[in-house]
């Protein structure tokens, strides 16, 4: 069913900046920009992000979203036709430990980001990406968009709050607004460990135990790197039909901890010896999104398997795992 999607806008040979452009997502949302033809700016203070992660097509900043005079004077140096900001600090254990520098980065960079949109004016598109964890600890699955944000522990607060902020500029200020909300996402560039694919793959090419945080019971929905800079690229292009809007993208992989390492197992042919620590805090234990409305107003649906985004995952791993240490 397609029949709400617009004719969208075209990116091809226009500047775009993606905040966050070096991390793990953001590179891949940087590759599908130039892939379209777009001239793409990255702004990246490289706090998890990384140089390597950078398309070689990419204009760097070495900035950080939590100064505002800084990000203002890029937008207005660089006067994008849309905006993508993905800068974050991505980890929820990190929020615990550091709550303030959660705050301002995924909450006041946001307000930073947005403002000097607002400040600079004639943007076509501007996409924030927020979480899935936006919704907080809701009993009710699948989480749907019409269902209300919020949070009781940091990492949880920090998204929701960006996420409310970005609604208030399009429902004050009329800027061209869409909101990503994703599952857990996985794929080549992640160097987050504590994470559960990245932390297989090391277990497996290290052939070291695998430590598992929490009880191996946590549901989560994994949707893959390149489905997702898909979801974030479908947004800007159809803008006139998702401004305003808030929009799911997650996928069939609805698993817990343990049937992640089973599936792994599975699908590269290997045994990973694990311990169970539990000792995870704050954890939501069962979370899956209804990302109906995307596939209906943005044709968008994850086109990777599970078993795909796993073995070119471990390709990328196999690669890369002797240029960085845990």
């Amino acid at each position: 069913m397609q029949g709400n999607i617009s004719n969208g806008i075209n990116l091809k040979g226009k500047t775009v900046l993606v905040t966050g452009g070096a991390g793990f997502i953001g590179s891949h949302v940087v590759d599908r920009l130039v892939e379209e033809g777009a001239r793409v700016v990255v702004l990246d203070n490289l706090s998890s992000g990384s140089k390597e992660n950078l398309n070689s097509k990419a204009v760097f900043y070495q900035a950080d979203v939590k100064d505002m005079q800084e990000v203002r004077g890029i937008i207005q140096k660089e006067a994008p036709s849309a905006v993508f900001h993905l800068a974050a600090q991505p980890l929820v254990e990190t929020a615990y430990e550091n709550p303030l520098e959660t705050l301002e980065v995924n909450f006041m960079g946001t307000v930073h980001v947005l403002e000097a949109c607002r400040l600079n004016g004639n943007l076509e598109a501007i996409v924030v990406v927020s979480s899935d964890k936006a919704y907080g600890k809701s009993k009710t699955l699948p989480y749907a968009e019409d269902m209300p944000v919020g949070g009781d522990h940091p990492y949880e607060v920090s998204k929701a709050a960006g996420d409310l902020t970005a609604q208030s500029y399009f429902k004050t200020y009329g800027m061209p607004v869409a909101i990503a909300r994703f599952g857990n996402t996985f794929g080549p560039r992640d160097r987050n460990w504590g994470r559960i694919i990245p932390d297989c793959f090391q277990a497996i090419l290290k052939n070291k135990e695998l430590v598992i945080r929490s009880d191996g019971k946590m549901v989560r929905e994994y949707v893959y790197a390149k489905d997702v800079a898909e979801a974030c690229f479908r947004l800007a292009q159809h803008i006139e039909s998702s401004k305003g809007g808030a929009f799911n993208f997650g996928s069939d992989n609805i698993l817990n901890v343990l049937e992640v390492v089973q599936e792994i197992e599975k699908i590269l042919e290997v045994k990973i010896p694990y311990k169970i620590l539990n000792t995870a805090k704050n954890e939501i234990p069962k979370q899956y999104l209804d990302w109906s409305k995307a596939k209906r107003m943005l044709a968008w649906q994850p086109k990777y398997t599970f078993a795909q985004g796993i073995r070119e995952s471990f390709e990328w791993y196999k690669e890369n795992m002797m240029h960085f240490e845990k």
